[in-house]
């Protein structure tokens, strides 16, 4: 079942909800990740993609988890491919359990 609404992407639940709640900049959190402030510019105006190493970083920093943060990353890449290809998988017919 596709969802009807695209999801949100990890940058900006970030920049929304983290970054505000616990007064870090970009720099700030790139420090802290201890990554570039350029990676960390581009998750959040939302141009890259978690990855599993950034998902461990996240979930170390703000104590959730490394799934958290994928599955995030992972119900957005879906979205985007099924929105990519839904003609052509609606053309794909079923198959029949012997």
């Amino acid at each position: 079942m596709q969802m009807k609404r695209k999801p949100t992407h990890p940058g900006e639940m970030l920049r929304v909800d983290f970054l505000p709640d616990y007064d870090l900049s970009v720099s700030g959190l790139a420090e802290a990740l201890g990554v570039s402030r350029q990676s960390v510019n581009e998750l959040l105006r939302e141009r890259r993609a978690v990855s599993p190493e950034m998902a461990l970083r996240l979930g170390r920093l703000f104590g959730n988890s490394p799934e958290f943060w994928l599955s995030a990353q992972r119900a957005l890449d879906l979205w985007q491919a099924a929105e990519t290809i839904k003609q052509e998988v609606a053309r794909i017919r079923p198959l029949d359990a012997a």
